[in-house]
């Protein structure tokens, strides 16, 4: 099945762009916050993550990569269970990656915020972040987690491009 509708958007403010993604989850924010935590689960959905967080950074390997080189990701916030905010390395750079959580009774509302970097193009990012965020999701609700990443690119990289 190939996914053609954005789940993301590409917003400008005072700081310049970002990729903005917002779900909702029917469960507590302590079981979204573990998704987003606990080794285990983040494995499951988008890589390998290994060190100790209390150090401020951990080593982590994408998915798709399994036998790539480990980066350190730097965390620049954690505030269980509802803040963290990580620096990744990416390929034009470092990415500031943000994820908050509020809890509604037993709903969660997840906001995961990417700053874009110039030119301001998140044709290629913003599809792998919603595969991720999708993938997430059925950790979530205990569903299969897809591998099936040519159900999202290309087919919804114009939708996060940037126009001029």
């Amino acid at each position: 099945m190939t996914v053609t509708t954005p789940l993301g958007q590409v917003l400008r403010d005072e700081e310049g762009m970002r990729l903005e993604f917002v779900r909702i989850y029917e469960d507590p924010v302590e079981d979204v916050w573990a998704a987003l935590t606990q080794p285990e689960r983040v494995a499951r959905w988008l890589g390998t993550v290994s060190g100790d967080p209390d150090t401020g950074t951990v080593e982590f390997v994408m998915a798709e990569d399994e036998s790539g080189t480990p980066a350190t990701v730097t965390i620049v916030e954690c505030e269980p269970p509802t803040q963290l905010v990580v620096d990744m390395p990416g390929p034009d750079g470092v990415w500031r990656l943000s994820v908050c959580l509020d809890a509604e009774g037993s709903r969660t509302t997840l906001v995961f915020v990417q700053r874009l970097a110039e030119p301001y193009d998140a044709g290629d990012i913003g599809p792998g972040w919603h595969y991720y965020l999708d993938r997430m999701g059925a950790v979530i609700a205990g569903d299969e987690v897809t591998d099936k990443w040519d159900d999202y690119y290309p087919s919804l990289r114009d939708a996060y491009a940037v126009p001029d």
